[in-house]
This record gives structure tokens, C-alpha cells and sequence, in this order.
């Protein structure tokens, strides 16, 4: 009898799909779930996955592709049981079994070999199978022999496929690198136009532009930082940014004003953030450059916004870098800033002085001359404060004082109450008027400019003065490092700036000023005595210097100062000896012939005789730019004094006019005690046939200046002129000094 078939039980149909929205659930059924949450919990408990692959497989079949769906599930369960019988037990004599530690045997099986189904793939399988068939010697070994070529073979393929890889990987990166890098490229144009098209809808892209300037490449970091500086440049406002507070944050706004906020806040924090990248990355030698130029331009642009300190502090320590780039780049915004004081009102200009000053104290007075020299720049007012009308305060006295006394015009009206409280209105309203003008102006009030260029000019001489204490220090110049001039780097521009401002300089300082430029102008007579002498590290020019600004002082306090320059005279007599011209500065030589000896001043007749002997003879013994300065000066001198003229007669006993010492000394160090009205000027004939044609022609017109007092030369050119042009290989000299 055969089985009977089985009926199936279909599953109950489904409940038709409801969508969920339209699925309304009681407030009594939410209560009864809550209450009865124990008896539910199995509904978490069900297997969701398989229970729809059932519904959703059987959902829409037919009774009869149920029944062969069915039946297909029995013969695939029939089939593998047949497959989990392919092993068989070993008889136990063959093979030992393994005992376990629970006491149970377990015997060695082996796979059953499939039955083939036809007798033909039965044959072929047996003639290939390597087992039944035994090979002879000769075709094992032709055998090995074969996979041993094939081997071989393989390997060699794999060895020229390798690099061929590697190449094409490479390739493939590199390809995919320089895509990525155009990517960000006009990423970064698109983000900066956009944001130079509309600042206040796009401000949220500066963002994405600091994200692409943190790339590890540095081609994008340096293209992302002059993105951003340009960006900067053109939409940073005219007035500093103040974020509101917590109170003012709680009020209702306007969205004009909220838009606002928004984006003044958005442009305040990405700006800190580039100026701290740029501060950062200026440490590192790679963006050093790229990060100084943008700090300086930045300060340069916009030196009255947010963050200044930084910028300022960052572009001050640099401006003694020994990078010859970085330090022209931080000087050069230094000054400028020292010249455009209108964008910041001079508070900048007081900060970069302070900043200067303590660098200076920081490295003991050891760092580049260009640190102080852009000093030099600084402008100030000297008559700032005065009152424009000075009658206007003595004319508002003199009417309150008319009042007080009753003494006001016959046809005045007297004021009653009325009056009076709409004079008080009117006064109160212009006050408030003038005081809204005041703010509103760019006018700077002159008493806190007063105060601001005060506290600069404190600064400025505070670091001079402190350069002259370091350079009077015994001791300090043998282990130091010479720099620029000597073992005192600052010292030059230092003494330039004092003869700069002397004026300013407050008359309680000028003698301790002039005993300490005595001091080390004179620190190359007493070279015998080191113990005393603490500035002997001095090089002539810088004594010289010393020379030069004691004159400027004094020139231009002529009416405060009763100063006798008798001294700095003697040293500078006894310096034009010590010069050389490869090692000491000619063009310092020739500005202190001119200001100490062809300005307007009256010289003693012994004195002015001693320089323009020693002068001729100095011309003998150096070059011919030293020699034309020298000539010069002596042209003057002997314009000035007629009776030096004397010193041009060739008389065999010397000069008509001897004076107090009959016998020339030319190795005094006094020029009063040397005697050189006794001399005769025989140099200036060995001077007319020198090699060049300018100290030729100098020296032959000095030679034939008269000793007649009514007769007049005028001076065309100066020393300082006379050694510039000799530098600049110009022929005016020859027309000149005739």
C-alpha cells in the first residue's frame, strides 16, 4: 500500500496590511500593556528573522506548489542524512581505538568513496586515480622532473610581475596624490571667493579653509595660509571686535543684529586660530618665511584689530634674526608702523618700543644693530599740548571776573530764571555735541598723545642708556662675540639715535651723557692703563661716534648747556692717527671733519693750525677718498681763519706767525701745544703730483689761496660729499673742488 498523502495545513491568513499611521491605539490598551508587562516579555523572546522568511515565502503560494515546495524539503533532508553515513568504523584489529578519560572508545574512520553512477566515469576515475596504477622509475622521474620546470617557470613569472606592480602602484598613488592636491587647490579658490563675494553669507567657509591649511603636505599648508591672509586683509573691519557679554546675550535682538554677532564671533575665533597656526609655524625652519610674511603683513594691514600683542611680540623677537630675510621682513613692518601711526593711534608704536627695550635687556645688549635702528624712525611732536589761542583763557577770565565785579555793558539784560535754565540746557547740549564729535573723529586727543609719546620717548632712551652702561662695563667685550663692529653691536646705532633726539633729552642727564661719551671717546689715549680703562674694546669709529654726538648735543642745546668741547677736540686731534681705512668706516671720518671742524664755529688760531697740518699729513699717508675729505676740511679751516693762511708761505724758518711755541711738535697730543703755526704746509706740493686728478686739483687750489683778508672762497662741497663721490667713482669733484 503506498502512503497516504498527507494534508497540509495551510497557515490562517494574514490580517490585512494597515498602515501605521492609520493604526490607533487606545489609551486602555497602553494601560493593560503597562500592567501586564510580565506576561509579554516572550514577545521579545521570538525569533522575528525566521518567522518572516516563512510568512513572506508561503504568503502568496498555491496549495499545489506548497505540496511540491514540501516535498522538495523531505528528499533534500533524505540526501544529506546519506552523506552523514560516508564514514566507516575500522574493524578494531586493524587499528587500536583511543580510550578518553570518561572510559568511551573511539575508533579510526574513513571516508566511504562515492558510487559512481555510470560505469564509463567509474572507469575514467580509476584510470586516473595515481593510487591503483603503479608508476615505473623512469616516469616517476620525468615526472618530478616536469613539476620541477613548472615550478621554475612560475617563479620567474611571479619575479617579472612584481615590480611591474609596484610601478604601476605607484603610479597609481601619485596619480591619486596630485588629484587630491588640485582638489584642495581649487577648493581653496572657491572657499576665498565666495567668502570675498559675500563676507557675512559665507563666513562659515573660513572654517573649512583653516581645515584644508592643517594638510600634511606643505605646498597646500602655504597656499592655505596666503588664502587665508588675503581673505583676512579684505574683510577684517575697521574697529576692534568686542564679543557681547552674558547680559547683553540674554536681550532681544534684531536678526540684523543676531547675523551680526554671528558673524563677528565666527571671524574673531577663525582669525585667533590662524594667528596661533602662524605663531607655531614660525618655529619650524620650513614655513618660517612663509609665517613671518604673514604676521607682518598682517600687522602692517590691520594693526588696530583683535590680537595685535601676538602679532607684535612675534615680529619684535625676530627683528635680530640671523635670517637676513625674516629680519629685513620684521624691521621694515617695525617702521612702518613707527611712520603710519594714524591706523592705530599710536598705541602700537608704544608697545613695539616696550617690547624693543626688553629684548635688548633680555640678551645683554647682544644682538643685531638693524634691533635698534629702527628706532631711528620714531617722529614726535615737540610743540604738542600748547593751546592753539593762548588769549582765550586770559579773555574767559576776564569776562567771569567783569561779571563777578558787576562791570558788564549798561545795555546787558539781567538774566532771570528761565534764562538761565535754558543757558544751562543750551551749555549741557553742546557739551554733549562736541564730546559725540570728539569720538566720532579720527583727530587723536593731544593730551593722551602727549602721554603716549612720553611714555615711548622714556622707553627709547631707557635702551639707549642702557647700551652706554653695557659698552662702559670692564670685562664684557673679551668673551662676547663680535658682531657687525666690535664686541658691542648696538653701540653704533645707539649713539646715531642720541644725536637724533638730543633735543628731547631732559637736561638732568646731560652731564652724567657727557661724562660717559668723555669716557669712552677718550678710552684709546690710556691703552697703557687696562685696570681704569673699561671701554678699550672700542674700535676708532665708535669713538668717533662718541666725538660726533658730544657736538650734536651741544649743538643743540646751546642755550641750556655751558659745555667746554675742549676734550672731545684732543681725542679726536690724537683719533686721526689710530685710523686706517680697510678696518675703520670713512664715511663716520669724514661726517666728524665736518661736523667738528667745518661747521660754523670759531676755532682757537693754534687749534685750527694744528688740524690742518695734521690733516695734510694724514692726506699723504691714506687713500684718495680719506685724502679728499681730508683737503676739504683743510680748504675750510683756512677759509675760516685768515691768519692760518700763513702756514702756505714757504719761508725757511716756517710760518710769519709763530705763536707761544716757536718749534712744531707733531707727535703732541694737544693740538694748543703743537706748534703748527711754526710750520710751513710742504705737503700740498707732494699732494699736487699724486695719481689722482681730484687730490690734484684740490691741492693746487689750496696752494694758491691769498693771505689777503678781503679775499673770499666759497666751499662747494663738503667731506662727507667729497668721500661719497670718490665711493661712486663720479667726476664732479673735479669741477667742485676748484
Amino acid at each position: 500500500m503506498g502512503k497516504k498523502k498527507q494534508k497540509l495545513v495551510l497557515p490562517p491568513e494574514l490580517p490585512p496590511e494597515v498602515p501605521d499611521e492609520e493604526v490607533e491605539v487606545s489609551d486602555e490598551d497602553v494601560q493593560f500593556v503597562k500592567e501586564n508587562l510580565e506576561y509579554a516579555g516572550f514577545v521579545s523572546k521570538l525569533d522575528t528573522h525566521s518567522i518572516t522568511k516563512h510568512v513572506t515565502r508561503v504568503a502568496d503560494a498555491n496549495e499545489e506548489a506548497l505540496e511540491s515546495l514540501y516535498e522538495k524539503r523531505l528528499r533534500k533532508k533524505l540526501e544529506n542524512k546519506e552523506k552523514e553515513q560516508i564514514a566507516l568504523e575500522v574493524d578494531p584489529v586493524d587499528a587500536l581505538p583511543v580510550k578518553t578519560l570518561d572510559g568511551q572508545l573511539y575508533y579510526r574512520r574513513v571516508t566511504k568513496e562515492p558510487k559512481a553512477e555510470e560505469d564509463s566515469k567509474e572507469g575514467k576515475s580509476i584510470g586516473k586515480d595515481p593510487g591503483l596504477v603503479k608508476l615505473t622509475k623512469a616516469e616517476k622521474r620525468a615526472k618530478h622532473k616536469k613539476l620541477r620546470k613548472e615550478a621554475k617557470k612560475q617563479a620567474k613569472d611571479e619575479v617579472q610581475q612584481t615590480p611591474q606592480a609596484e610601478v604601476l602602484d605607484e603610479v597609481k598613488k601619485d596619480l591619486t596624490a596630485e588629484e587630491a592636491i588640485e582638489s584642495k587647490k581649487y577648493k581653496l579658490a572657491e572657499l576665498g571667493t565666495a567668502l570675498l563675494a559675500d563676507p557675512e553669507s559665507n563666513i562659515k567657509h573660513i572654517k573649512e579653509m583653516l581645515e584644508i591649511s592643517k594638510d600634511r603636505d606643505s605646498a597646500i599648508v602655504i597656499l592655505g595660509l596666503k588664502s587665508l591672509l588675503a581673505v583676512f586683509k579684505d574683510i577684517i573691519p575697521g574697529y576692534r571686535i568686542r564679543l557681547p557679554t552674558e547680559k547683553e546675550q540674554e536681550m532681544k535682538v534684531s536678526k540684523a543684529v543676531k547675523k551680526m554677532r554671528f558673524y563677528e564671533s565666527t571671524l574673531l575665533s577663525a582669525y585667533k586660530a590662524y594667528v596661533q597656526k602662524l605663531v607655531a609655524l614660525q618655529q619650524q625652519p620650513v614655513y618660517k618665511r612663509v609665517a613671518i610674511r604673514c604676521l607682518c603683513t598682517l600687522l602692517a594691514a590691520v594693526p588696530h584689530f583683535n590680537f595685535r600683542e601676538s602679532l607684535l611680540a612675534t615680529v619684535v623677537q625676530n627683528i635680530s634674526s640671523h635670517d637676513d630675510v625674516v629680519r629685513k621682513l620684521c624691521c621694515g613692518t617695525v617702521m612702518a608702523l613707527f611712520s603710519n601711526e594714524g591706523k592705530h593711534g599710536g598705541e602700537a608704536t608704544v608697545e613695539a618700543v616696550t617690547l624693543i627695550a626688553e629684548l635688548v635687556k633680555a640678551h645683554n645688549c647682544q644682538l643685531h644693530p638693524d634691533s635698534v635702528e629702527v628706532l631711528l624712525s620714531l617722529s614726535f611732536d615737540e610743540d604738542l599740548g600748547k593751546p592753539e589761542n593762548p588769549d582765550a583763557g586770559s579773555r574767559t577770565k576776564n569776562q567771569k571776573s567783569k561779571k563777578r565785579k558787576g562791570l558788564d555793558e549798561p545795555n546787558h539784560i539781567p538774566d532771570n530764571e528761565r534764562k538761565k535754565i535754558r543757558k544751562e540746557m543750551i551749555s549741557k547740549t553742546r557739551e554733549e555735541v562736541s564730546a559725540d564729535f570728539k569720538a566720532a573723529s579720527y583727530a587723536q586727543d593731544p593730551q593722551e598723545r602727549r602721554r603716549m609719546q612720553s611714555e615711548t620717548l622714556s622707553a627709547v632712551f631707557q635702551t639707549f642708556f642702557r647700551i652706554l652702561k653695557h659698552a662702559m662695563q670692564p670685562g664684557l667685550g673679551a668673551n662676547t662675540v663680535p658682531v657687525a663692529s666690535g664686541s658691542h653691536p648696538l653701540l653704533a646705532p645707539c649713539l646715531n639715535g642720541i644725536g637724533k633726539f638730543s633735543h628731547l633729552i631732559d637736561l638732568d642727564f646731560m652731564a652724567d651723557l657727557m661724562r660717559c661719551l668723555r669716557k669712552l671717546a677718550g678710552s684709546g689715549i690710556q691703552s697703557g692703563d687696562l685696570s681704569d680703562n673699561s671701554s678699550c674694546q672700542l674700535t676708532v669709529s665708535e669713538r668717533l661716534r662718541c666725538c660726533i654726538v658730544a657736538f650734536k648735543v651741544m649743538k643743540n642745546n646751546l642755550d641750556a648747556l655751558n659745555i667746554d668741547l675742549q676734550e672731545f677736540l684732543v681725542q679726536f686731534y690724537n683719533l686721526i692717527l689710530e685710523y686706517h681705512p680697510g678696518r675703520d668706516q670713512g664715511e663716520v671720518l669724514a661726517e666728524a671733519f665736518k661736523i667738528m671742524l667745518c661747521d660754523d664755529r670759531q676755532h682757537d688760531m693754534q687749534r685750527a693750525a694744528a688740524f690742518i697740518k695734521r690733516l695734510a699729513t694724514f692726506s699723504l699717508c691714506f687713500g684718495s677718498a680719506e685724502s679728499m675729505a681730508a683737503l676739504v676740511s683743510v680748504k675750510h679751516l683756512l677759509q675760516k681763519n685768515v691768519k692760518c693762511r700763513n702756514l702756505l708761505e714757504n719761508d725757511a724758518g716756517g710760518g710769519s706767525v709763530a705763536g707761544a711755541i716757536a718749534k712744531y711738535q707733531p707727535y703732541a697730543t694737544d693740538p694748543n701745544r703743537s706748534g703748527a703755526l711754526a710750520s710751513v704746509l710742504w705737503e700740498l706740493n707732494l699732494l699736487m703730483k699724486h695719481y689722482h686728478p681730484a687730490v690734484c686739483s684740490i691741492a693746487s687750489s689750496i696752494s694758491t689761496m691769498n693771505t689777503s683778508n678781503n679775499q673770499v672762497y666759497l666751499s662747494h662741497v663738503s667731506p662727507q660729499q667729497a668721500i661719497w663721490n670718490y665711493h661712486k667713482k663720479t667726476s664732479p669733484l673735479l669741477h667742485l673742488v676748484t
